[in-house]
C-alpha cells in the first residue's frame, strides 16, 4: 500500500518528468514521423462540442449537430458520445500537411489527448504508448530516474490485450528492513 503523504507528490513528479520527456524527445520528432498521430489512423481523438464546432467549422447549434451524427450524416469521422466527440479515421483539421504539424498547437483549443499522448502520467504510473514511433522506453526510464533520483526503481508492465501501452511504476528505494 502506497503512502497517501506520498502518492499526489510522486504523481506530480511523474507528470512533470512525463511532459519533459515529451518536450526534449517526442515533439523535436513530429515533423519527421512516418505516421503522424494527428492523422487519426490508429488513434481516437477526445474533443469537446467548442474544440469540434471550431476546428470543423460548425455552423449548426449543438442539438441540431447530434441529431445529424445520429442520422449518420457527415462528418462521418465524428461520433457523438455520453456529451463528448470521437473523431477518427481522418486527419485531424487542425494537422496542416505542408509543415507537417499542427496548427493549433500549444493553444487553448488544442485537445488534452494531444498533450498527453504518448507519453502521460495516470494515477501515480507513467503510460508509454508504443504507437508512437519516438518513444524509447529506456530512454524514458533513464529520464524518470534523473528526474526523480537514482534510488528510485521502475517496473514495465503492459495489458495483454494493448501490448502498445506500457505502464511505468516508479517506487522510490526505501529503506531495507533487517
Amino acid at each position: 500500500m502506497k503512502p497517501a503523504l506520498h502518492r499526489p507528490r510522486l504523481a506530480a513528479a511523474l507528470a512533470e518528468a512525463a511532459a519533459a520527456y515529451q518536450e526534449a524527445a517526442i515533439i523535436p520528432h513530429c515533423p519527421s514521423c512516418r505516421a503522424p498521430c494527428c492523422k487519426l489512423d490508429k488513434l481516437v481523438l477526445d474533443l469537446n462540442w467548442k474544440q469540434v464546432k471550431t476546428l470543423w467549422h460548425i455552423d449548426l447549434a449543438r442539438p441540431a449537430f447530434d441529431q445529424s451524427l445520429a442520422r449518420g450524416e457527415e462528418p462521418k469521422e465524428i461520433r457523438a458520445a455520453h456529451g463528448r466527440y470521437y473523431i477518427h479515421s481522418k486527419p485531424c483539421p487542425a494537422y496542416d500537411q505542408s509543415i507537417p504539424g499542427c496548427r493549433i498547437y500549444g493553444q487553448p483549443l488544442k485537445p488534452a489527448g494531444c498533450s498527453d499522448f504518448p507519453v502521460y502520467e495516470d494515477e501515480g504510473v507513467v503510460v508509454a504508448d508504443l504507437r508512437c514511433e519516438a518513444v524509447d522506453l529506456e530512454q524514458l526510464s533513464a529520464h524518470l530516474t534523473q528526474a526523480l533520483g537514482p534510488d528510485a526503481r521502475i517496473s514495465r508492465s503492459a495489458d495483454p490485450e494493448f501490448p502498445f501501452l506500457v505502464e511505468l511504476t516508479v517506487k522510490p528505494a526505501g529503506k531495507r528492513r533487517r
